[in-house]
C-alpha cells in the first residue's frame, strides 16, 4: 500500500496513537481528515499540520455515521484509507458488584466493534472506487491474551479481530487491503489506569504501522505484541500469566 498520496480518514485522531499517525502521514504528503467528538480537541489536534480536516463526529451514533458518509461522498470522494481508531475501555473487575458488568461491555462493544462494522460496510462503495485503498482496523495486543483489568474491552477487541480476518479475506480479490494494527501498552492518557507510563510512545506504534502498511504486512504488531503472540503459539497458558502478571504492580 502506499504511504503518501493518499486521503486517509481517521476516526478517533486527537490524540495519542490516532494523532501520532494523523501527524506522521500528513508529513509524507497525505491529505488527512481526523474526527473526534470535541471540536476544541479537533482543533488543538489540527494545528501545526499540513493538509489536515477535521470533522466532529461520534463513531456509537448511527444517524451521525450516516452524515459523516454523506459528507465524505461529496466533499472527499477521493478518501483511499479509512483507520478506525476509536476506542473505549473500562478498567474494572467482573466480580465488582458494584459495576454493572453487562452496560460497561454493551458501551465497549458499540465504540469498539459493532461500530466499525457499520461504518466500514458504508464506506465500502467509495474505497471500492479508487484504484488501490484500505482499511485498518485498530485492535490490541489482548486479542492474544485478555487481561483482567479489561475484560470486556479484551473481549470486544477479540471480536474486532475475528471481524477483520473475515472481512480480509472476503475482500481479497478486490481492490481494498484490510490491515490490522495491535499496539501493546502505550504511553497515552487513554491507558492511564492501566500503567501507560509503562508502555511504548505512541509515534513508535505510527512508524512501525506506516513500515508495516508500505509492505503490505496485514497484521501488524508492534513491540511487545510480536513476542505475547510468539508466546501465543507456544503456550496460550503462559501468554496469559505473562499478560496478568503486572497486574498487582498497577493496582498500587
Amino acid at each position: 500500500m502506499k504511504t503518501s498520496q493518499n486521503t486517509v480518514l481517521i476516526i478517533g485522531g486527537t490524540a495519542g496513537i490516532g494523532l501520532s499517525i494523523a501527524s506522521q502521514l500528513s508529513a509524507l504528503g497525505n491529505k488527512v481528515i481526523i474526527t473526534g467528538r470535541n471540536q476544541e480537541r479537533l482543533n488543538q489536534a489540527a494545528k501545526g499540520l499540513d493538509n489536515v480536516v477535521t470533522i466532529p463526529f461520534d463513531v456509537t451514533k448511527p444517524e451521525e455515521i450516516d452524515q459523516l458518509v454523506a459528507k465524505i461522498k461529496t466533499d472527499f470522494p477521493d478518501v483511499n484509507m479509512v483507520i478506525n481508531n476509536a476506542g473505549r475501555a473500562v478498567v474494572y473487575s467482573l466480580t465488582d458488584e458494584t459495576v454493572d458488568a453487562a452496560a460497561i461491555a454493551e458501551d465497549e462493544m458499540l465504540t469498539n466493534y459493532l461500530s466499525i462494522i457499520r461504518l466500514n460496510q458504508k464506506l465500502l462503495p467509495v474505497l471500492k472506487n479508487q484504484s488501490e485503498s484500505a482499511i485498518v482496523n485498530v485492535s490490541s495486543i489482548v486479542v492474544y491474551a485478555p487481561g483482567v483489568l479489561l475484560p470486556t474491552y479484551a473481549a470486544s477487541k477479540a471480536a474486532l479481530h475475528s471481524y477483520t480476518t473475515s472481512l480480509r479475506l472476503t475482500l481479497a480479490n478486490s481492490n481494498v487491503k484490510v490491515f490490522e494494527l495491535m499496539p501493546p501498552l502505550v504511553d497515552t492518557e487513554f491507558s492511564k489506569e492501566i500503567g501507560g507510563h509503562r508502555g511504548i510512545k505512541p509515534d513508535v506504534v505510527a512508524e512501525e504501522f506506516i513500515k508495516a502498511l508500505a509492505a503490505n504486512e496485514f497484521e501488524i504488531r508492534v513491540g511487545d505484541t510480536a513476542a505475547i503472540y510468539e508466546l501465543f503459539l507456544k503456550s496460550p497458558e503462559e501468554a496469559l500469566k505473562v499478560m496478568n502478571s503486572q497486574r498487582a504492580e498497577i493496582a498500587e
